[in-house]
């Protein structure tokens, strides 16, 4: 396989076909391999455009959507990161090239672990793992400037919201199967909040997401 010729494909076909046009996320994709952070099993599969079991039931995000959450969050070099599922650290490590300093959050210890072995072979030291259930909040850190939850959630706890700087970001993904919106939160002044639903898409819950209401007569 012609490594970089097949992710420039995707770069051409997926990613800047679904309207990332930003050269800064664009180079990024370039620069931080993501075959390198793919499973040994998996690895035909790191520039298709579907989500790839990392096991335990959780997946990587697709490309586009990876490169989609960096375009829409804006980061800045000042910003303090909280990402909640490490995953296998790919996402992890394009935060931490755009950011101040990522707080990863995994529930995982075995996700955690293939984490740090991947952001340590690449060098990237501006990260801070922590194995935990960050589901609905993880306050430890707060306030943040960019949060970023790399699983979908039925309801979207408050504590969140409420963990952001003022002009703090929050990307997540709410809702169940089969609909879900990604949405992008934006704190415009301490307690106020403005929300953009970005698109629909499915993807797995967190371990111990938030669920909603459920009334019975």
């Amino acid at each position: 396989m012609d490594l970089e010729q097949t992710r420039f494909n995707m770069v051409a076909q997926q990613i800047r076909t679904w309207y990332v046009l930003d050269d800064t996320v664009l180079d990024l994709l370039y620069k931080i391999k993501r075959e390198e952070f793919v499973p040994a099993e998996n690895l035909a599969m790191a520039f298709v455009d579907m989500e790839i079991p990392l096991g335990f039931g959780q997946v990587m995000l697709t490309p586009k959507m990876e490169a989609r959450i960096l375009q829409e969050l804006h980061i800045r070099k000042t910003d303090k990161i909280l990402e909640v599922g490490s995953g296998s650290g790919y996402m992890t490590a394009l935060l931490a090239d755009k950011g101040a300093h990522v707080h990863s959050v995994e529930i995982i210890p075995e996700l955690k672990a293939m984490a740090e072995k991947n952001l340590k072979a690449h060098g990237i030291t501006n990260v801070t793992l922590e194995q935990g259930d960050a589901a609905r909040g993880w306050p430890q850190h707060e306030p943040y400037d960019v949060i970023v939850l790399t699983a979908s959630t039925p309801v979207l706890p408050d504590a969140f919201k409420n963990s952001l700087n003022p002009g703090g970001r929050l990307f997540a993904i709410v809702g169940e199967d089969p609909v879900m919106e990604a949405l992008l939160i934006t704190c415009v002044a301490p307690g106020e909040f403005t929300t953009t639903v970005l698109f629909e898409t499915s993807t797995v819950p967190f371990i111990n997401a938030q669920q909603p209401s459920r009334f019975t007569f």
